[in-house]
């Protein structure tokens, strides 16, 4: 029995994911540590502006993946927030991921996200937590934008 449930306006509750986003065309940005360690700043920075809570966040060469608590949002729209607040302010901060490949770029006429995306209920959170703790780059702290 919960003795603390999250309290929403209209309902009380939670529900765990693990969600997974993948960078476009696979491009492995997240092995360059300025845009890796941004990008996980940014993602706090969205939780924070759109109130999820999050117990996790790791990434991958090419993607990454967080457990979070839905709160009220459905699966399609905590995707599309979480993943446009990110890819609009990373632009911002680092255009140059915007320009062709030849002068460096990733993504130039292109955004960065693949359009698909993976968010599962958890069923066991310790199994989730360890897999995380698996990925290539994974991280227990958790950073704001006014850090750097």
């Amino acid at each position: 029995m919960k003795y603390n449930p999250t309290r929403y306006s209209s309902a009380v509750g939670e529900i765990w994911v693990m969600a997974s986003f993948k960078v476009k065309y696979c491009h492995k940005i997240f092995d360059i540590r300025a845009v890796r360690e941004l990008t996980d700043a940014l993602f706090h920075e969205a939780f924070t502006f759109y109130k999820i809570r999050c117990e996790k966040l790791a990434f991958d060469s090419d993607h990454v993946h967080i457990i979070l608590d839905m709160g009220l949002y459905g699966k399609v729209e905590l995707a599309k927030k979480l993943k446009g607040f990110v890819a609009k302010h990373l632009f911002c901060l680092i255009p140059w991921l915007k320009n062709f490949s030849w002068k460096g770029g990733f993504f130039w006429k292109s955004g960065l996200w693949s359009p698909a995306y993976d968010i599962r209920s958890i069923n066991n959170m310790d199994f989730y937590q360890r897999y995380l703790d698996k990925q290539k780059y994974s991280s227990t702290h958790q950073k704001m934008l006014t850090a750097y």
